[in-house]
């Protein structure tokens, strides 16, 4: 389980999209803090590395993914008034602009996208632990 990444240029944060790919994103879960210039969003990821190693029931982790140094953020085909409205995170690309800011683009299914302007790239991915809820009874079987 990688418990925390960080992304200080576009190579890194590739990494992270990587590990946040098809996580389930709640829009409650998604904190805009324009006067701190950061977004926190929490998150549901698949523990990809775990199943890398082979594991034939895929656990899910819970994470925050967090972007500093964010001038701006603009939603697109997401009602942030819609607090139980969830997500598929596809992936997240860094686009630079003038160095060293650029753009964050966090793209999700169904062409829904956060757009953030960034200072620079300063982003985090931290898993919070184990999503016990998503995990099968025991005696269940997954398929």
């Amino acid at each position: 389980m990688a418990s925390r990444l960080i992304a200080l240029d576009e190579d890194d944060l590739a990494v992270i999209s990587a590990h946040v790919q098809d996580a389930s994103v709640v829009v409650a879960d998604i904190v805009w803090r324009q006067k701190d210039k950061r977004l926190v969003i929490g998150m549901r990821r698949i523990d990809w590395e775990q199943t890398l190693a082979g594991e034939t029931s895929p656990r899910r982790l819970i994470s925050a993914l967090r972007f500093d140094r964010v001038l701006s953020c603009q939603s697109r085909h997401i009602d942030l008034n819609a607090q139980d409205a969830a997500f598929e995170l596809l992936g997240i690309e860094f686009h630079p602009t003038m160095a060293p800011g650029g753009t964050a683009m966090l793209m999700f299914a169904d062409g829904a996208a956060l757009r953030l302007e960034v200072e620079c790239l300063e982003c985090e991915l931290a898993d919070l632990g184990v999503d016990e809820a998503a995990l099968p009874a025991a005696g269940e079987r997954t398929e």
